[in-house]
């Protein structure tokens, strides 16, 4: 099911009766106010949230809902076509980013692909150890010593696909691609996130020991610190 969450009633429909007609069932919501308790209740593959709504809006809803624990799929709607209101959204923990007017069939696609990019994620399930830290992978929590460290969506995402590569250099196109740290074009994102996290795990982010520089191609993570290498 896909949950549609619009204050414009007419793109809601619009977007029902067409998605109804590629066999998903739909649901509407015109505000952020139950859509928690919706997600948990019908489990959706999919949640397509507007940017601007009255009350809570899109971006403060996709971080509250990142905040709880909720993964699924989000994707903002927005009629602001700007480089940082994406870069908000997507910090935001969005998947996807995609402005008005659009054809529902690019949407469409953008949720095929982010749909199969969470299916395909490699490492879930368990915990991973490192140093002094666990990582769940299924709830995508980081415990020093037992304690939750907090991190951001953004931050917990990347992590998370990391480990789940332990030992092989990911590009900077397949962390955008497979995570949620952005979209295209966004590479600084990527490598400001790095510097963010490994400023909590690393005891010294100038010389880590776990998110390593794969020069050339982009990071790699090693849980131990055999062959210790530079930035």
């Amino acid at each position: 099911m896909l949950l549609l969450v619009d204050d414009d009633r007419a793109l809601r429909e619009v977007l029902a009766d067409y998605f109804g007609a590629r066999g998903y069932a739909t649901r509407g919501l015109s505000g952020t106010h139950t859509l928690e308790s919706v997600i948990r209740e019908t489990h959706p593959v999919a949640v397509i949230l507007d940017r601007m709504m009255p009350g809570e809006d899109g971006v403060a809803a996709c971080r509250r809902l990142r905040a709880r624990g909720i993964e699924v799929p989000i994707i903002l709607l927005t009629a602001l076509d700007e480089a940082i209101e994406r870069v908000i959204g997507l910090e935001s923990g969005a998947d996807d980013y995609l402005c008005k007017p659009f054809d529902p069939r690019e949407l469409e696609a953008r949720i095929a692909t982010i749909v199969r990019r969470a299916r395909s994620t490699p490492g879930h399930g368990g915990r991973r150890s490192f140093g002094e830290f666990e990582f769940d992978m299924d709830v995508r929590v980081l415990l020093r010593a037992g304690t939750p460290v907090v991190l951001a969506p953004r931050e917990a995402s990347l992590l998370h696909l990391l480990i789940g590569h332990s030992g092989e250099a990911l590009t900077r196109e397949q962390l955008l691609e497979a995570s949620d740290v952005g979209a295209e074009n966004f590479d600084r994102a990527v490598d400001a996130a790095i510097y963010r996290l490994r400023r909590v795990i690393e005891e010294d982010p100038t010389r880590p020991r776990f998110i390593r520089t794969a020069r050339g191609v982009g990071y790699c993570f090693h849980p131990d610190d055999s062959d210790l290498g530079g930035r």
